[in-house]
């Protein structure tokens, strides 16, 4: 059975990391987002754990090693919210995103199954895809999927410096939407390898 790992982003002591009003963290909304991941992937039956317990920013090399110790035969998903600017204020961009690194890789696939998910559970949200490669998902360096050696996604869960993305964030649909997406995504990948 396929490990699923769940990275939750930053930790409570990373700078800026959240709205301009305050009310959303992203260390603290990533690891609950991240939490009822692992439970619902656990209650279905799937190998799941989180990655990252721990309330401080586990420095990017220990979540990696982390990661690597279970293996290419696992998939690891980093939960993030995104921002355009330094969260000291309001800003207009917004919407869903979805990240792999650069090129056509074994993450592909699961990141088109998030984004399927996410087109589902966000009908009414702006889904954020870049078609430049090919596939929806943005291509990156960061350090997190770059270095695992499992295919590895990380999602950026609407913009916390857009204050409606915010609202959405933190209403229980909002919250309930963002599960469902990961949830799905995952599953979806699964029965697809």
């Amino acid at each position: 059975m396929t490990k699923i790992l769940i990275d939750n982003g930053h930790g409570i002591e990373t700078r800026g990391k959240r709205s301009p009003d305050g009310r959303l963290r992203e260390y603290r909304y990533t690891r609950e987002i991240a939490s009822a991941v692992v439970s619902g992937l656990q209650q279905r039956g799937y190998d799941a754990i989180l990655l990252v317990p721990e309330e401080n920013d586990l420095p990017l090399k220990e979540r990696v090693r982390r990661a690597n110790a279970y293996g290419p035969d696992s998939i690891l998903i980093s939960i993030h919210c995104n921002a355009s600017g330094r969260g000291n204020e309001w800003r207009q961009p917004q919407g869903w995103s979805a990240y792999t690194t650069i090129g056509e890789t074994s993450a592909d696939l699961l990141a088109s199954k998030l984004y399927e998910a996410a087109e589902a559970n966000f009908p009414e949200r702006r889904i954020r895809k870049d078609f430049s490669d090919g596939d929806a998902d943005f291509e990156a360096s960061f350090y997190i999927i770059r270095h695992t050696v499992m295919p590895a996604v990380l999602t950026e869960n609407f913009m916390m410096d857009n204050q409606d993305d915010v609202e959405f964030l933190l209403s229980d649909v909002g919250r309930n939407a963002v599960i469902q997406t990961h949830l799905q995504g995952i599953i979806k990948y699964l029965t697809a390898v």
